[in-house]
């Protein structure tokens, strides 16, 4: 089988970085004073936060080559259909936690697009915390040795230790850390924290021909992204914000189906980047937004 480039490339590079989105489970109370979800308005200032999920990695057209922001990503749509009176997108390729309050190569913290009259705020972060560049690499490279097996997943719990599990337990406080200095900034904002979607088949079906993992470790990968999202809506619970489920609509959507099915690009393509949403997905992910903002 011959390995696509784009799954070896290094995912830390400003225009190709990748998200991750691997994760296992845990979840941190934080206290917050938060409006009642139905009295959150869906005009003012809208602030959009977050990694390249968020930003639209490689989806046409881009407007920042540096972060991989598309003008058909989720903030963009969410926007319009909410009649925001004024938006600021600062989502951007390779972000972390660390980004939210910090800066990410010369660019501004993501905190600052909140403003005390920022009336919605979106974040979707927590995936590249967890390092999915060497956990792919790695995944993939094991593959050639064991491609009926699942060596990718008996390499991350060796010992009876799950790897991924604690780094997601590193990674929950700093979602929901975040989750707090927005709600510093912006008292009266209605913030969602957004999840991610199905990468793989829901039902642990593989698609080696597509993707060069191991047959076992697809549904591994769908086992950690679940994880992934069950510890943000328990985050998002505790942190008084509401959490956006992008993975149930997008199950049969996911990368190893054709193009016109498919949400997620499975390789760098001229709809996105690879292993990203495309812009089908982004319009769903801006649909549940508006639909939940409007309950």
């Amino acid at each position: 089988m011959t390995l696509h480039p784009a799954l070896l490339r290094p995912f830390g590079t400003r225009l190709l970085r990748r998200t991750a989105w691997i994760t296992g489970c845990a979840s941190l109370a934080l206290a917050a004073a938060v409006p009642p979800a139905g009295a959150v308005p869906t005009a003012g200032h809208y602030a959009a936060l977050g990694d390249s999920f968020s930003s639209g990695l490689g989806i046409p057209t881009q407007t920042d080559a540096t972060c991989g922001r598309s003008d058909h990503n989720y903030p963009t749509l969410v926007a319009s259909a909410v009649g925001a009176s004024s938006a600021t997108d600062v989502t951007c390729a390779g972000a972390t936690t660390r980004h939210i309050t910090g800066s990410q190569d010369g660019i501004a913290p993501q905190i600052d697009a909140v403003r005390a009259d920022t009336a919605v705020v979106t974040l979707g972060i927590g995936g590249n915390d967890l390092d999915l560049a060497g956990t792919i690499k790695r995944c993939v490279l094991l593959a050639y040795l064991s491609p009926n097996g699942a060596p990718c997943k008996t390499s991350y719990t060796l010992g009876g230790t799950d790897e991924i599990g604690s780094r997601i337990n590193a990674t929950a406080p700093k979602v929901a850390a975040g989750l707090q200095a927005i709600r510093a900034k912006a008292p009266q904002a209605r913030i969602l924290l957004v999840g991610y979607p199905a990468l793989v088949p829901d039902d642990g079906t593989a698609c080696r021909s597509t993707i060069p993992l191991a047959t076992g470790d697809f549904p591994w990968l769908r086992d950690k992204t679940r994880q992934l999202n069950s510890v943000l809506s328990q985050v998002a619970a505790a942190g008084g914000a509401t959490f956006v489920d992008t993975y149930t609509p997008s199950v049969g959507h996911d990368a190893c189906k054709p193009a016109g099915v498919r949400w997620i690009e499975p390789t760098d393509t001229a709809a996105a980047a690879g292993f990203h949403p495309n812009a089908a997905a982004h319009q769903n992910t801006a649909a549940g937004i508006t639909a939940l903002l409007g309950n």
